[in-house]
């Protein structure tokens, strides 16, 4: 494991450019295996979940050759075995090798993922989809062996907008006989980037982005060219510390349109903003305001943000309230935001307040999960002192380069391994 150390209380300014989307990727990279060439992916983030998900590429044999952020996949000759859970626990988007390998094959056979411990993560409405495609689904000790004579078009109604359930109905439904209706869909940008990228290889996808997904079944997937999005989390959690920390920072490399939530949340709680068409020019304020904030499905506020949006909230002057409406265990951050200084308090599982401004100073805390990681990382930013941040394993997961960047703007920060 990893641990970061920062010497908290500068200003940063400067440019910092997002990078490829964490979430989009790690849904792209294991679609490509239903292509029956190789296929090309670009603005790739070099995190350790792509690598975790390319260590699965090559154990089933597929060709797969990296150049900085550039990633080629030629799955033509791939063997279709069983996933260990050794490599699937890494990260929970390796369930997108379900859908995929279902799709390609009819049949896979993988242990249940691992991630982020923020929650329950159960997987019913994704093995729902695919019985309603036809296939028969067993599980034994977490291992979960997935199978089908063919898979033919269903109407899937999804119980809850969710972004996994959608994209690996997707998935596998692309090669099924005949049409599928996915309602209630998740509408999030990597739903339009995943869709995107199947129907530039040859699918028949309509509706993405939209609460109703329709495919229509294909029965070969060719080679083509495709661009991860720009990453609208990582873009939030830049926006959030030029907030607090920020002297004329600009976020490029963005779209504007895929934060629209917190960039209302961010002028109630006062901060001056100069929004480009792919940039975002943001100093920190003298007061910051309280608000509230509920998080929602896209286009709601996104729960990836309320974490580091918290610590945002410790320097607010009055009462602010978080309301967390997608997972039950996403506060984990505040109890090591209070040994920092913070005034925090979790009323209920979903519901939490936080009272500032407090001033923060440099302890050593836990990263919990990657978005608790982030915030952390703000705090530390902020703080007055030295702020170790353990367990920053969580951190490098999902933000690509986050030391060099914040050394570029400007911080005092590095990355060390932590038996040093």
């Amino acid at each position: 494991m990893h641990r970061i150390i920062i010497e908290g209380n500068n200003k940063l300014s400067g440019r910092v450019r997002i990078s490829g989307s964490k979430n989009s990727a790690v849904a792209l990279v294991p679609a490509a295996v239903l292509c029956d060439e190789e296929v090309t992916i670009a603005n790739v983030p070099n995190i350790s979940d792509i690598d975790a998900l390319d260590e699965i590429l090559n154990h089933l044999g597929a060709k797969v050759t990296r150049d900085k952020d550039v990633m080629k996949i030629d799955s033509s000759n791939i063997k279709n075995k069983l996933i260990p859970e050794k490599i699937s626990k890494k990260l929970r988007a390796s369930y997108y090798f379900m859908g995929a390998l279902l799709g390609k094959f009819k049949y896979v056979q993988m242990y249940f993922p691992g991630g982020c411990s923020i929650g329950q993560r159960p997987i019913n409405l994704h093995l729902k989809g695919f019985e309603a495609l036809g296939a028969t689904v067993k599980e034994e000790d977490n291992l979960f062996t997935i199978s089908a004579e063919k898979l033919t078009g269903a109407k899937i109604n999804l119980d809850f907008a969710s972004v996994g359930a959608t994209i690996n109905l997707m998935l596998a439904a692309v090669k099924a006989e005949g049409v599928t209706v996915i309602s209630n869909a998740a509408k999030e940008p990597h739903i339009v980037n995943v869709a995107t990228f199947l129907n530039n290889m040859g699918a028949k996808i309509s509706g993405a982005g939209t609460s109703e997904i329709k495919i229509t079944g294909v029965e070969h997937l060719h080679s083509c060219f495709h661009e991860v999005v720009p990453d609208y989390i990582e873009t939030g959690t830049y926006m959030i510390l030029a907030s607090v920390i920020g002297e004329n920072m600009i976020i490029e490399n963005i779209i504007p349109d895929h934060v629209e939530s917190l960039i209302s949340k961010l002028e109630d709680v006062g901060v001056p903003m100069e929004i480009g068409v792919d940039y975002i020019k943001i100093s920190a304020p003298e007061k910051l305001l309280a608000t509230n904030i509920k998080t929602q499905v896209y286009p709601g506020f996104p729960t990836d943000l309320q974490q580091p949006f918290a610590t945002l909230l410790t320097q607010a002057t009055g009462k602010s309230i978080i309301t967390e409406t997608i997972w039950e265990n996403r506060f984990l951050n505040l109890f090591e935001l209070n040994k920092m200084g913070a005034t925090t308090e979790l009323l209920t599982n979903s519901k939490a307040v936080i009272i500032g401004p407090c001033k923060l100073k440099g302890k050593k805390v836990k990263a919990t999960d990657l978005r608790a990681g982030a915030s952390l990382v703000i705090a530390g930013l902020i703080a007055d002192g030295q702020t170790i941040i353990e367990n920053a394993n969580y951190i490098l997961r999902g933000y690509e380069g986050i030391v060099e960047k914040l050394t570029k703007l400007g911080a005092k920060i590095k990355l060390e391994k932590e038996n040093e």
